[in-house]
């Protein structure tokens, strides 16, 4: 064992244990923070492994260290096992479980290495390049033998449109490719917004110069593309499997390379690995690799950060969206993208109103409502009392500062948003009976983040750290006032919506500018207008108190 990382069990008051069981990067150690007490141990060595985490409060591992049963035992104190990838397969979800254990990993942090892989794969195989090499390295400069085909203006069937099938879609788009897609878990809707056609797996077959696989590996999936489906390809198809191995039959997949069905193929992923004994082997026109898709420094450092990250959250108390068991449960990945912009939402609800509401209506619509989005509701009483309680506010306890406060809070569904693809909505009553609302939505493939209704007032602003809202009778000159006052100030405006009930009623101006306003040129802004209201938002982020801070 590196001396380096030997076992360190000198206490730290009242600070959490993290054991530290592989070797992880410094960026993942930086991430924990000063709040936690680090020690090390060889995760691959039993009985060290068992004396350590004996008064651990987490651990993070990666493939070598086996969390079991039998660790889970010795394990008396320990809330989270965190695994800095994305297989579980060393990590014994079920008796974590039972034992109140939290496990999370790293869902996300090898999606782009594998998607650039795919790619790689793809070329590589379009243009001989395996082949290739190995004859110059012999000697040999056969330039007319090995000549390719481009990927421009030809077909990419996309096997699976989950995370690493959007990336894969959207570099093949950059190459001038059209692009269809089977997933039948994917609305047309959707996949439209990608650029994207959807098809039947047969028509993809029928259809595709290039196949890329991307589906997880399951009863169903697996042997999906077999002798039946490889029989109605085009001959001069090009597959890349770099997702699981299996889902692809290789026999089938041998059978059609040699006998001329099937132009090339790329592959990552293997029936069983490690595998370096395969009839594939032996084809000039199949390119391999020993499943590198998320074997970059990149992927493996994300991978430490994000779990970091996930630990600090649960030892924090708050809500851990990459938890696959107990506290937080699984979140749908549909229904992630809406948590920051909920929370969000909150914030302005409480700025706008002044006070706390005496109810809330969290409102979701649209497609997300299919999944379970209870965590947008307390995402949104985060914000909402971020900005008014001196203690840090989390997922675990903002329902309970609603009670204290006898705030009631409603969650409420519905399929339907004739607007928006999702619409998330906060709604509440006043001491004095008004009503105060706000919503959002996210837009385009990158999900960006829009404030679409203020108090009725249709706008379209990005909820940047700072905003403003003057609400005033309608009457010419005061937009010019607003940018006057503010340019007199030294504040830039990144956006601006003016809205109004009806001509010469009352109107709103929305702002996002790149600092904050100061409060003497809010004051100048309501008195030049005649204002009958003015919010300053802050979004920036709110400090941790001094016990919480990294």
């Amino acid at each position: 064992m590196n001396p380096d990382t030997s076992p360190d069990v000198s206490p730290v008051a009242n600070k959490p244990v993290v054991l530290i069981a592989e070797e992880l990067s410094p960026a993942t150690l930086e991430a924990l923070g000063s709040d936690v007490e680090v020690r090390h141990c060889n995760g691959a060595d039993r009985g060290e492994l068992l004396a350590a985490i004996a008064d651990a409060d987490a651990v993070l591992v990666r493939s070598a260290t086996k969390i079991d049963g039998e660790a889970l035992q010795a394990a008396t104190k320990l809330r989270v096992v965190a695994r800095a990838g994305v297989g579980l397969d060393n990590v014994d979800v079920k008796a974590a479980t039972q034992h109140g254990v939290m496990v999370v990993n790293a869902p996300t942090s090898n999606i782009v290495s594998a998607a650039e892989l795919a790619v790689a794969l793809m070329l590589a195989a379009a243009r001989n390049v395996a082949p290739a090499s190995q004859a110059l390295k012999q000697g040999e400069w056969k330039r007319s033998r090995y000549s390719g085909i481009e990927l421009f203006e030809k077909t990419v069937g996309i096997v699976g449109l989950g995370r690493i099938g959007v990336l894969v879609a959207q570099r093949l788009s950059a190459f001038g490719m059209k692009v269809i897609a089977y997933d039948p878990y994917v609305q047309a809707g959707r996949a439209a917004q990608m650029g994207v056609r959807l098809v039947t797996l047969d028509e993809l077959l029928a259809e595709s110069d290039f196949m890329s696989v991307h589906l997880p590996k399951t009863p169903e999936t697996v042997g999906l593309i077999g002798e039946d489906q490889l029989a109605q390809v085009r001959p001069h198809l090009v597959l890349v499997n770099a997702a699981r191995g299996g889902i692809v039959d290789e026999q089938a997949l041998y059978n059609a390379l040699k006998e001329g069905r099937l132009a090339a193929a790329g592959l990552d992923v293997f029936a069983k690995e490690p595998c370096v004994d395969s009839p594939l082997f032996e084809l000039e026109n199949v390119v391999a690799t020993p499943h590198l898709g998320a074997s970059t420094e990149e992927a493996q450092e994300k991978a430490g950060v994000a779990v970091a990250r996930s630990v600090r959250l649960a030892l924090n108390g708050e809500l851990v969206p990459d938890a696959v068991n107990v506290q937080g449960g699984l979140i749908a990945e549909d229904v992630r993208p809406g948590i920051p912009l909920t929370e969000k939402l909150g914030r302005i609800f409480t700025a706008l109103a002044g006070e706390v509401a005496q109810q809330v209506d969290v409102e979701v619509r649209g497609e997300i409502t299919q999944y379970d989005v209870k965590v947008l509701e307390l995402a949104a009483l985060k914000g909402v009392f971020s900005d008014i309680v001196e203690e840090t506010v989390s997922y675990v306890n903002a329902p309970l500062l609603a009670a204290e406060r006898g705030v009631a809070v409603r969650l409420v569904t519905d399929p339907d948003s004739p607007d928006h693809r999702n619409l998330i909505t906060l709604r509440g009553t006043l001491s004095d009976g008004s009503q105060v609302s706000v919503s959002g939505t996210l837009i385009g493939i990158s999900q960006k983040e829009r404030l679409v209704e203020v108090d009725g007032y249709d706008v379209d602003i990005e909820p940047t750290e700072h905003l403003a809202f003057f609400r005033y009778s309608d009457r010419p000159g005061m937009v010019g006032t607003v940018g006057g006052v503010l340019g007199r100030a030294g504040i830039n405006i990144a956006g601006m919506q003016v809205c109004r009930d009806t001509k010469g009623g009352h109107a709103l101006v929305a702002l996002s500018v790149d600092t904050a306003i100061p409060p003497a040129a809010l004051e100048e802004i309501a008195s030049s207008m005649e204002a009958v209201e003015v919010r300053a938002v802050d979004l920036t982020e709110k400090p941790a108190p001094e016990s919480h801070r990294v």
